[in-house]
């Protein structure tokens, strides 16, 4: 079997695989939430409502009706693309929750990764090439440390520090109350001050997002250090490697040119899920920065027992991964001629 066909033969199977996939996790979804304890009534309605408006509020969300039939009209609902509505939201549709907290998400995913890739890389390229002295020493610390430390803990330090104390960031939310926000092109406020040509927004809406994002990105760059340096310190022992210095090209364009693109395989698999992993709910990034993410809005569905909302934004974060996954596979494929399926 040729490569070509080879590949087109895993893509296939892959994307034959994923609907078992996302099945699995919205039936464990679905059972997990019913298992656990509380009532999203009582949550709804509180724990002094008469019993028959109770009943009345149960029947109405079809909660009353055997797990089983619930289970059948839930399959069929995600057949027909429809996650229902929120049950604390005032009937409000899940996808219009998606829709209006998903971008927050995006954009703090998106920019966290930024950060951890770029100091993950320099700081894991620089261990890596002077393996034995204090560069490579610090490197694995900074991989260790930036590794083990919890995030909710780093982010109330640091917004205790540089927000209260200093001053330099603003708390929470994602633009000044009481000024407009950019026009909503895409939902990414970065991306919308821009396209709106409103460099004024564009600052503050950084200055907002800096924070959180580069707490993010450096917690996260420890995991592209620790990679690439391991990596990168194998490849440049390899024979090609030792050949390229033999015929008198630079260690600058050997390393970059040659070694670190050889390296980067591991780092492109890891990038692409833990950007999934991110966008699939960074609740803790959100919920610690108080950010109105997709992420915030799924803890409190969790904490309010919204069966719906949560089992929505489960749904929607699940298939991210899943075809996250496949297109990473599909990358490493094609960058990497070595790799067979």
């Amino acid at each position: 079997m040729s490569r070509a066909k080879a590949l087109q033969y895993y893509i296939m199977t892959r994307l034959l695989l994923a609907p078992l996939m996302l099945w699995t996790i919205t039936t464990l979804v679905f059972l997990l939430l019913r298992a656990t304890p509380g009532d999203p009534v009582d949550a709804v309605l509180g724990n002094r409502a008469p019993d028959s408006v109770k009943e009345e509020y149960r029947q109405r969300l079809g909660l009353s009706e055997p797990l089983w039939l619930q289970y059948i009209r839930y399959l069929g609902a995600l057949l027909r693309l429809d996650l229902g509505s929120s049950m604390t939201s005032q009937g409000q549709e899940v996808w219009q929750i998606i829709q209006q907290h998903f971008p927050a998400t995006v954009e703090l995913a998106v920019c966290g990764m930024t950060v951890a890739f770029v100091v993950g890389i320099t700081v894991g390229t620089l261990a890596a090439t002077h393996s034995g002295t204090a560069w490579d020493a610090g490197g694995r610390l900074f991989g260790i440390i930036t590794y083990s430390l919890p995030l909710f803990w780093v982010g109330m330090i640091v917004q205790l520090v540089f927000s209260v104390q200093l001053g330099w960031f603003p708390l929470g939310r994602r633009f000044p109350i009481g000024l407009p926000a950019p026009e909503d092109y895409t939902g990414l406020y970065t991306i919308d001050s821009l396209l709106s040509a409103n460099l004024s927004q564009f600052f503050t809406s950084l200055h907002y997002l800096a924070l959180p994002s580069i707490t993010l990105g450096i917690l996260l760059s420890g995991i592209f250090e620790r990679i690439v340096r391991v990596n990168l310190k194998q490849t440049l022992k390899a024979d090609y490697v030792e050949a390229a210095r033999a015929r008198g090209i630079p260690e600058r364009r050997i390393v970059l040119a040659h070694a670190l693109k050889n390296a980067m395989i591991p780092v492109i698999t890891v990038l692409g899920l833990t950007l999934a992993a991110l966008l699939g709910g960074a609740v803790l990034t959100e919920v610690t920065f108080d950010w109105p993410g997709l992420g915030n809005r799924l803890y409190d569905a969790i904490s309010l027992r919204d069966y719906d909302t949560v089992q929505g934004i489960m749904v929607f974060f699940a298939a991210i991964v899943v075809l996250a996954s496949i297109a990473i596979d599909i990358i490493n494929a094609l960058i990497d001629p070595r790799i067979r399926y």
